[in-house]
């Protein structure tokens, strides 16, 4: 997983985006800034959606072992989705971008995004800390590529949209 996903019309948003400066339309530039992000909030909400519902699963139990479920205080798919983040530029590199900010992630868990959206999907962790006893859970691979395609066309078509409103409102 990339550390951010973008999606940008490069060449038509940068000639807007210098449009909109020349204008010095600050409510355009609000306007403009406010629909980026509304096309790109249904995927930021996904995101976070497919991250809660993101099944781990575990090796069974090997014969003679104890424990069962435990409970904690710090849910990792819960900690991940809320650090999931939408942000939107109209200055020299304008459009959206859904990214997962590490710094709200506890320092122990701040590539775990990355572990859980490798090609194998294969999370491997000591058992509560021990590194004497190693076991390994699986996720689904790949599952932060697969939502961004599945938004992709439509973010696109939105901005795409934008775009040619506030061109046609700028001439």
């Amino acid at each position: 997983m990339a550390g951010s996903v973008r999606i940008t019309g490069t060449g038509q948003l940068i000639e807007l985006s210098r449009r909109l400066r020349a204008a010095g339309g600050p409510r355009l530039k609000a306007n403009f800034a406010r629909r980026i992000r509304r096309a790109g909030e249904p995927l930021h909400r996904d995101m976070q959606q497919t991250i809660r519902a993101l099944p781990i699963r575990s090796e069974p139990r090997k014969s003679g072992s104890r424990g069962g479920r435990t409970s904690t205080s710090r849910p990792l798919r819960a900690t991940i989705a809320d650090a999931v983040r939408l942000s939107v530029r109209t200055g020299g590199n304008p459009g959206a971008r859904i990214w997962v900010d590490r710094s709200s992630l506890p320092s122990d868990l701040r590539n775990m995004p990355w572990v859980m959206n490798s090609a194998n999907g294969r999370i491997r962790h000591p058992v509560f800390g021990n590194k004497r006893r190693w076991v390994n859970q699986w996720t689904t691979p790949l599952w932060w590529n697969k939502t961004v395609d599945k938004h992709t066309p439509r973010m696109r078509a939105e901005v795409e949209r934008v775009i040619n409103d506030v061109r046609n409102s700028l001439t």
